[in-house]
């Protein structure tokens, strides 16, 4: 018992250390920034004040906003740049309890995982933010001036940052499933209908009531799944079936068996 304690309390000990090398870094990287955090906002402002009508321009309501914004904004600059350090340090707290196959298959989804996460930002940022924002812009009525809280703005940019990012997500999702064994090729293939509809539904939650901004969000969901698909397909193509050592016998072996095992019986009695 006091060998598992003080087992248990290394690993306490060893994940507060890893915890605090991620958080250095992305402290670091927040003060080097912290002198641009002006301009890392006007950077994440640029689709919606490009959007706005010549002299537009964005407001803010309450008095901490102007100065909390834009050090929220870098401060989430900091942790995407850390990105790699802290899936590095996740890492190297889980992989000693891994087999070898696990260790193998686990660097290149978590590489994946980063790869994929940075790729659904970059798609919402470039791709989505004009589509919504012109969107926003143009069905506004005659009169009206849009003119958007720039704390209301982070909120709405940092759901559209989630929602692509996670979704950009779903081929590792399905290549652990399949891996895992919870679920195979052919059943994924069974649903598509299922995920189709649900891809549909996740658009028109996460996105603005608009059809092409809905169809921008569902269509890579979709397209994703199955790449996920083909991926889990590839990987588990060349698996080899388990062979079972357990042939069933016929009823006349079974009961030759029977007799044997009776008479050896009578013999010991």
């Amino acid at each position: 018992m006091k060998e598992g304690e003080e087992t248990f309390i290394s690993h306490l000990i060893e994940m507060r250390d890893r915890l605090l090398r991620a958080m250095a870094v992305v402290v670091i990287l927040f003060i080097a920034l912290f002198p641009w955090a002006q301009d890392i906002y006007a950077l994440l402002a640029k689709p919606m004040l490009a959007a706005l009508p010549k002299g537009g321009q964005m407001i803010a309501t309450e008095v901490t906003t102007p100065f909390f914004v834009p050090v929220k904004v870098t401060l989430m600059a900091a942790f995407l740049l850390a990105l790699p350090w802290v899936f590095y340090q996740i890492w190297a707290f889980v992989a000693p309890g891994l087999y070898q196959h696990e260790k193998r298959i686990g660097v290149p989804l978590v590489v994946a995982s980063v790869v994929l996460f940075l790729a659904g930002m970059a798609f919402a940022y470039f791709l989505v933010f004009p589509v919504v924002f012109g969107f926003i812009v143009g069905v506004a009525p005659e009169g009206v001036a849009v003119m958007t809280d720039i704390g209301k703005y982070l909120d709405f940019a940092l759901t559209l940052f989630l929602a692509f990012g996670i979704t950009f997500e779903v081929p590792v999702a399905v290549v652990l499933l399949v891996k895992m064994g919870m679920v195979s090729v052919a059943k994924l293939r069974d649903i598509r209908p299922y995920v189709v509809v649900g891809a549909f539904v996740v658009g028109a939650i996460f996105t603005p009531p608009d059809v092409i901004s809905q169809f921008m969000l569902a269509v890579p969901l979709w397209i994703l799944y199955e790449i996920g698909i083909v991926v889990a397909q590839l990987i588990t193509r060349n698996k080899p079936a388990p062979e079972s050592d357990y042939s069933p016998m016929s009823e006349t072996d079974l009961d030759a068996e029977l007799d044997r095992i009776e008479a050896e019986t009578h013999e010991q009695k």
